[in-house]
């Protein structure tokens, strides 16, 4: 069975809390490659960042996906905080060419066949540094992310609006570990 467990969705979402709880369980996870990018170029004064240039940006994305996927051990239980598939999902929001090296990531790189996909919650949105999206973007990131992902042959389960305790349950409850401590 594959182990790599997929949050995916709009921004503002939920995804990173849910995780974050996840670890405090005990459960590894993969961080999400958008938000590190984002730091590190700000940090670098670089312009791989949605707001100056989305094609450097996603392709940043795509080569910290490619490293992200091959940390953790398929034995274990990780939870991503997104996939290569979101950097697809990225382009055709945007409207950027898909490269090959994409394309072909997206076919190759297999998660767990369940992603859970976070639906947009306006009372829980907020903006950041990181996140300058308004809700109406986080709404068509998160249909852009349903249609990649079903592109490429997942199946999505859409995680409930609860508590942050109570989505982690859900999950972990799906994925067939039982329920929290």
């Amino acid at each position: 069975m594959n182990n790599r467990v997929v949050f995916t969705g709009g921004p503002g979402s939920g995804k990173t809390s849910v995780i974050k709880c996840l670890e405090q369980l005990g459960y590894p996870s993969a961080i999400e490659v958008g938000r590190k990018v984002i730091q590190t170029q700000i940090e670098r004064n670089g312009i791989a960042l949605p707001w100056k240039d989305k094609v450097a940006f996603r392709d940043a994305m795509v080569l910290e996906e490619l490293n992200n996927y091959k940390v953790p051990d398929d034995s274990v239980l990780t939870f991503f905080d997104r996939s290569i598939i979101d950097s697809y999902g990225y382009s055709q929001l945007e409207q950027i060419a898909v490269s090959e090296l994409l394309l072909r990531s997206c076919r190759d790189l297999i998660y767990h066949k369940n992603v859970f996909i976070f639906p947009p919650w306006e009372t829980i949105y907020e903006n950041d540094i990181e996140r300058k999206q308004d809700f109406n973007e986080a709404v068509a990131t998160y249909h852009e992310m349903v249609n990649a992902y079903k592109k490429f042959g997942y199946e999505l389960i859409e995680i409930p609006k609860l508590s942050v305790r109570e989505r982690a349950e859900f999950i972990l409850d799906i994925v067939g570990v039982g329920r929290c401590a």
